[in-house]
């Protein structure tokens, strides 16, 4: 049973529902702020486990805000008590994907049972039965894309031509901007996996596809970064409900640990004092985010190629399991830390990364190049280097490297292990004499900060979208 507390709405109600992932949820939460500042009345949908991911924006705004909590349900290849895509991993995604879609017949009773129901749906493009569920609800739905259009180009055309672009080895996207070309093992995750007939695949892809009959789509990026994709996706959809809101992360509540419920400010204190006794930009930051953990022989490669690039780093090791501890996955190598305590700091486990991406030491980003990352390094102004893995970070990589040219790839491939003297060098040139890659990011978070502005891009998207929700609620 749905639990959710009783109250009257004299603002127009929203119902917001994120995917129960970190790089999913937190802009949708950065957006739900914004929507409850501007005057919204929102409840947000979450299952038990994830309501405390809620808490800075219940603190923020008890009275506009209202969780509505219901169990998560069963699946038989979930475990019992996993609801957050970092318990299972990317692998499976799909799995919670399908296993939420369960609640669109107790989400639509709870609507008629309601006086005064929500007037619009906004819910992440991973959860794209809801669709369905705006549609027998006669309201609007939006789709919230956590990254930016060219992703959501991307997904759109491949999506639509599942046989063909599985037969292809690369796929042109002449119809784009820059007709951009990808390998078909660079193609976004949860397509290299579909499987089709297999029932939980079916699912992921009608939901997919249900996006594009969305009312409107809200994407966390900003028209300097993506304006071309933009212009493309106003066009292919026939209407202006485009909605370019970000980055976001630059208008959520002020949370020093965000995305983590255990940060130390010992660590904190200890990472920002190691950053202020170093030279401006001279600094690389290297993370992988919550998801991927590295196996001995990149681990190995890694920290080779860091110790010869002679360059100072602040490296962030994922901790695995105790087998996987000792079958080498997440084991930085014996001595490295030892030999290179002057010229680097090792932290395992979890980092401040906006703290760290925003420190002036900083000038490089080695990353998989998901799209939070990629945000919070254009905010901070550092260029990437870039080593795109699975999921979205191709598209991603591409973006920053050959559109923007605030990024160089050092490694491509989860599988792939680096030449050691090869990414030495690339770390080290790009930190020395990457000037050209450095101007180009410090010019790009001007810009991302401008668009944020008042007056910005961003913020005019966003006070256009709250006027159309508004519209919604007469």
């Amino acid at each position: 049973m749905a639990t959710v507390a009783t109250r009257s709405y004299p603002h127009p109600h929203i119902l917001v529902f994120p995917y129960p992932a970190q790089g999913h949820m937190l802009p949708l939460l950065d957006l739900t702020h914004q929507l409850a500042l501007h005057g919204l009345t929102i409840t947000i949908l979450v299952t038990p486990k994830n309501l405390p991911f809620l808490s800075p924006l219940l603190s923020s705004h008890p009275s506009s805000i209202t969780p509505l909590v219901f169990p998560f349900p069963s699946h038989p290849l979930i475990p019992p008590g996993v609801e957050h895509v970092k318990d299972v991993g990317n692998c499976g995604k799909r799995l919670i994907m399908n296993a939420l879609g369960k609640l669109e017949d107790p989400l639509f009773n709870w609507f008629n049972s309601q006086s005064n129901p929500p007037v619009a749906i906004i819910s992440d493009f991973f959860l794209g039965w809801t669709q369905h569920l705006a549609t027998r609800l006669q309201i609007p739905r939006l789709t919230f894309y956590s990254s930016g259009a060219f992703l959501v180009s991307v997904f759109d055309y491949i999506w639509n031509n599942v046989e063909k672009v599985k037969s292809l080895s690369e796929v042109e996207f002449g119809h784009l901007p820059g007709s951009p070309v990808f390998k078909q093992e660079h193609l976004p995750s949860l397509f290299k996996l579909y499987k089709r007939s297999d029932p939980d695949w079916e699912l992921v892809k009608d939901g997919l596809l249900a996006n594009a009959k969305s009312w409107g789509y809200v994407l966390n990026s900003f028209d300097a970064l993506e304006g071309e994709y933009v212009q493309w996706l106003k066009t292919h959809v026939a209407h202006d409900r485009v909605f370019n809101v970000g980055p976001l992360s630059l208008i959520g509540p002020v949370v020093s640990d965000r995305g983590n419920s255990g940060s130390s400010s010992d660590l904190n204190d200890q990472v920002m004092t190691w950053l202020n006794q170093c030279p401006d930009g001279s600094v690389v930051y290297v993370c992988f985010g919550r998801q991927k953990l590295l196996r001995k022989e990149q681990m190995e490669a890694l920290a080779n190629g860091l110790e010869k690039s002679d360059t100072r780093f602040i490296w962030v090791v994922k901790p695995g399991t105790t087998q996987q501890h000792v079958e080498g996955f997440g084991v930085v190598p014996d001595g490295f830390e030892q030999r290179n305590a002057g010229q680097g700091l090792v932290v395992k486990g979890w980092a401040p990364q906006a703290l760290i991406l925003n420190h002036k030491a900083v000038g490089g980003f080695l990353s998989h190049c998901g799209w939070n990352s990629v945000s919070e390094a254009i905010v901070g102004g550092v260029m990437m280097l870039a080593w795109p893995m699975e999921a979205d970070q191709f598209v991603n990589a591409r973006l920053l490297v050959d559109d923007m040219g605030v990024g160089v790839r050092v490694c491509e491939g989860a599988d792939s292990v680096p030449n050691s003297d090869e990414l030495g060098r690339v770390i080290s040139e790009a930190m020395t004499e990457g000037g050209g890659m450095k101007t180009k990011a410090k010019d790009l978070k001007e810009k991302a900060f401008a668009a944020m502005s008042h007056g910005g891009s961003s913020m005019n998207d966003l006070v256009r979208f709250v006027k159309e929700l508004g519209q919604l609620g007469r």
